[in-house]
């Protein structure tokens, strides 16, 4: 029997820190830490690639001083088609899952304003980016009858008796939107040095859930449990700031280096708490609470080659300075934090794109790698027999990250329209099914809850997923 109670209540949940919620971990990297978002279909093109070369207001989302590079003023919106796939596998088993969805996922400006004086300054231009990402992605992986948990429990006439959980498969289901949007400044010296800074106002909102389905031998139910403080939803609002030079060492070659502090965002959350209350049975509140997230500051340097008026290639190279970090107000942040200090990395990115012109035809290209934000990670996790063990695993919660992107544009003099392809890929180790008790009064666990009963096991289970993209984006603009 299970008693609900609907009040929202503004305190954080005591015992979150007995066993970190991965979803937590992995939107701490993936939502709020700084993934590449969407540009323009030519910066998508050349797979993000632009730090010295710059001209548009896609530049706030690399090195703000290429608005300086900006000789006209312009405006561009890009529709963004996405398809994603994931494939998670335990043993040989695997389940696929993929969606596709469309959104207006890019609007730029950049209004130039050309200096008529006889100082080196030559133009000041006012730019303005917004990039919208979708976050939904549902991962599932495939049920293991080898996998058993034995729960106590009580039969009708309160005898006590041992129930064999098996499990029969898991989901990580994430919807939501993510924006960025900068507003920045630029200025050009004597057409060889750039300048260029920008602010910028960071939001998301979504919905997290974390699932297991779970077949008891008693009485041969199958029940959908679900982790505790899940579901949960998150409304956010973030800032930060971005600085950047790029300077001409001769007309072919360009060097540029661009700073971003870490972005300062406060997050509204509402998540459910499961307890046995002290008549003993399941119940559960939907709670609020705020919190402070610091995500690490980025630094960014360029080079790129332009041997003439028809030919551009770049190269990027960014990395993160710090490591996120919440602001503590209890022990859940105080273990984030710890995890994070000892497992994550700092993630660096290497990008290459390149463009050449045939008339009024543009052909680009371009690559990406990032590293993978988590150190290899030693845990208690079950194998495919179901045997436990301390078992290690590399590219943990998340991995590192390919991108391709092609693209093709024509230019109208006033008037241009790009498409691009981008691909994505990722392989990580995906771990779920943790979760303890804390035998406090009342009982608390972190472990999964269906309507009558909890199953907490501080063990894991360990699905290998396969994370793939493929994007399209088209780009329609207007010089003037």
């Amino acid at each position: 029997m299970i008693k609900r109670s609907l009040v929202i209540l503004t305190v954080a949940a005591a015992f979150y820190a007995q066993a970190q919620d991965v979803s937590t971990v992995r939107n701490s990297v993936d939502v709020y830490s700084g993934y590449s978002l969407p540009g323009s279909a030519k910066l998508n093109a050349m797979a993000g690639s632009g730090g010295a070369l710059g001209g548009d207001a896609t530049s706030l989302l690399t090195n703000p001083a290429g608005l300086g590079v900006a000789i006209s003023s312009n405006i561009g919106a890009t529709l963004g088609i996405q398809n994603y796939k994931t494939s998670a596998a335990m043993g040989n088993s695997a389940v696929d899952f993929n969606k596709t969805m469309a959104e207006l996922s890019n609007v730029n400006g950049v209004a130039a304003f050309q200096l008529l004086t006889e100082t080196p300054w030559k133009f000041v231009n006012v730019g303005v980016n917004i990039s919208t990402r979708n976050l939904d992605q549902y991962i599932e992986s495939p049920g293991n009858n080898n996998i058993v948990i034995q729960k106590d429990l009580v039969d009708q006439s309160n005898t006590p008796v041992v129930g064999n959980m098996t499990y029969m498969g898991h989901g990580y289901d994430r919807t939501g939107v993510q924006t960025k949007m900068g507003i920045g400044v630029g200025a050009n010296y004597d057409n060889r040095l750039y300048f260029g800074a920008g602010l910028n106002f960071h939001s998301g909102t979504l919905e997290q859930y974390d699932t297991a389905l779970m077949g008891l031998d008693l009485d041969n139910s199958v029940n959908y449990f679900s982790k505790q403080y899940t579901p949960f939803t998150e409304v956010s609002n973030g800032f930060s700031a971005s600085l950047g030079v790029i300077g001409k060492v001769n007309n072919q070659l360009r060097l540029g280096a661009a700073i971003e502090t870490p972005t300062w965002w406060g997050i509204d959350r509402v998540y459910r708490d499961y307890y046995t209350d002290t008549s003993g049975y399941i119940s559960y509140e939907d709670l609020a609470e705020d919190r402070t997230f610091t995500s690490p500051m980025k630094a960014m340097l360029s080079a790129a080659f332009v041997p003439n008026k028809n030919f551009s290639i770049n190269l990027d190279y960014g990395i993160g300075l710090t490591k996120p970090k919440y602001k503590v107000q209890g022990a859940a942040e105080t273990e984030l934090n710890e995890f994070f200090s000892e497992f994550s990395n700092n993630t660096s990115e290497i990008k290459v794109g390149a463009e050449y012109r045939i008339k009024s035809l543009r052909l680009r290209g371009g690559y990406a790698h990032t590293t993978s934000p988590f150190d290899a990670v030693t845990i208690s996790s079950y194998n495919q027999s179901g045997n436990i063990g301390n078992n290690s695993f590399s590219d943990f919660i998340l991995g590192k990250r390919n991108t391709v992107g092609l693209g093709v544009g024509y230019d109208f003099r006033s008037f241009y329209i790009d498409l691009a392809y981008q691909n994505h890929n990722s392989e990580y180790s995906n771990p779920f099914l943790f979760g303890s008790v804390a035998n406090a009064s009342p009982r608390y666990t972190t472990g999964y809850h269906s309507g009558d009963f909890d199953v907490s096991e501080e063990t894991s289970a360990v699905s290998q997923v396969k994370h793939t993209e493929n994007n399209v984006y088209l780009t329609v603009g207007w010089k003037f």
